[in-house]
């Protein structure tokens, strides 16, 4: 199974991804045959920042399980629930 087919299966998952030029958490927006489109996380502020095409034939390496993973998904859940908290419409 090549790559680029395996990815496809971790589309909208936060993962780890190297390639050729740089490393960033973040997450896999679409994986298209040539490319792939990736939202990078910025693992201080817990944002969404630049949206990267990265060409498939780049790509290194991908980590998409683990305890760095672990760690920000749960630091991204717990913002959710923080903002929700603060919000005017919530209610016991």
């Amino acid at each position: 199974m090549r790559m680029i087919q395996k990815l496809k299966l971790f589309e909208q998952s936060v993962v780890f991804l190297r390639w050729a030029t740089d490393a960033e958490f973040g997450k896999i927006l679409y994986v298209g045959d040539d490319f792939v489109e990736f939202l990078a996380l910025n693992p201080d502020t817990m944002e969404y920042g630049d949206k990267i095409l990265i060409n498939s034939q780049l790509i290194l390496e991908v980590m998409v399980s683990g305890y760095e993973i672990s760690r920000l998904i749960a630091e991204i859940s717990a913002k959710v629930t923080a903002n929700t908290m603060d919000s005017d419409n919530f209610s016991f």
